[in-house]
């Protein structure tokens, strides 16, 4: 079946213009968007994932990754095909990039009710909307959080945050927590590197911030594409600028995925020195992801520097947090505990 899309409008000649995100496609009768999951069919824009789940799964929330939303809790995560972007590193391709190859679209059927009730049977805190992109499958997202909120649930947007405007101001009010990824802080990056550009992601996060979304940041680092530290001192201080200086950054290490096989993982050197960055621009809380034995992804209270939760892997271990509190000098943490 095929599902009738929402934020498009009717051109000329049987032409559809998409407003879901910032390629803002136009699409003659036939044709697919980018994302490759919406479709001009006879002059109506259609959505081709509505009904075609194609990733679920219950993880710790630190996995997506968010360390200060609901510590410990499960999510019930879920995602389609489909994405707006085409990154030459995605860790996520076989879902992601199929529909945009013109492949056919995979996927088990699902609705919202059967989303949310099993959320609900496994005892899920929360629904997540991960693993591709989820502005591709904004109307399965759109009810489904509707729905998520009439029982109680959270709702957590993964993102490349290259959504409309539009698509954020529809997603108002439904969504309570996001990471959104800032891929690197130069636009020839995204340019050639995610086929994207990096003005509407920094906008995004601006409006993110102002509904009050809780807001983590990740960023990817892989050598010699974005890792001039210079360079991402400066997405730092736009993080603590925009969002604040509590906005939780993680630093990602690289490993060869997709269409770069032959780039060497992230060299923990790189990540320190991009975590001092962070720091020295301001920020508070910074953690480093995708390393094993990892001593980097504890939260240290700001006021006392004592260690209040301790992380391996995604596993946790709440050492001084009570209600958001640190136990050892009482200053409430930036975050949503309860």
């Amino acid at each position: 079946m095929t599902y009738k899309a929402r934020l498009w409008k009717k051109l000329d000649s049987g032409k559809v213009g998409c407003r879901l995100c910032s390629h803002f496609c136009t699409m003659t009768v036939g044709e697919r968007g980018k994302c490759g999951v919406r479709q001009n069919i006879d002059g109506e824009l259609v959505t081709l994932v509505y009904d075609k789940v194609a990733a679920i799964n219950i993880d710790p929330v630190e996995k997506k990754p968010l360390y200060h939303f609901l510590p410990g809790t499960r999510t019930f995560s879920i995602g389609t095909q489909g994405c707006n972007l085409g990154c030459d590193f995605c860790q996520n391709s076989s879902l992601s990039q199929p529909p945009r190859a013109g492949k056919a679209i995979s996927g088990q059927p699902a609705t919202p009710e059967a989303i949310v009730a099993n959320a609900l049977e496994y005892e899920a805190k929360s629904i997540s909307y991960t693993y591709s992109e989820p502005t591709v499958f904004f109307e399965l997202m759109q009810d489904t959080a509707e729905l998520a909120h009439k029982h109680g649930l959270k709702n957590i947007l993964v993102s490349n945050g290259f959504q409309s405007s539009e698509c954020l101001n529809e997603l108002d009010g439904l969504i309570d927590a996001a990471n959104i990824d800032i891929k690197a802080f130069n636009n020839i990056f995204y340019r050639e590197i995610c086929k994207a550009r990096l003005e509407p992601v920094l906008e995004n996060v601006k409006q993110i911030h102002k509904m009050g979304w809780w807001l983590e940041i990740t960023t990817l680092i892989i050598p010699d594409k974005n890792d001039d530290i210079a360079e991402l001192g400066k997405l730092a201080g736009f993080i603590a600028e925009i969002s604040g200086e509590e906005t939780p950054w993680h630093i990602s290490r690289f490993h060869p995925d997709y269409n770069m096989q032959d780039t060497q993982p992230t060299p923990m050197e790189t990540l320190k020195a991009a975590r001092s960055a962070g720091y020295e621009a301001g920020l508070k809380y910074i953690y480093i992801g995708n390393i094993s034995n990892n001593e980097y992804s504890a939260t240290f209270c700001p006021g006392c520097g004592a260690e209040v939760i301790s992380r391996n892997g995604f596993s946790i271990r709440n050492k001084g947090l009570s209600h958001g509190k640190c136990k050892e000098c009482g200053m409430l943490l930036a975050g949503v505990y309860d």
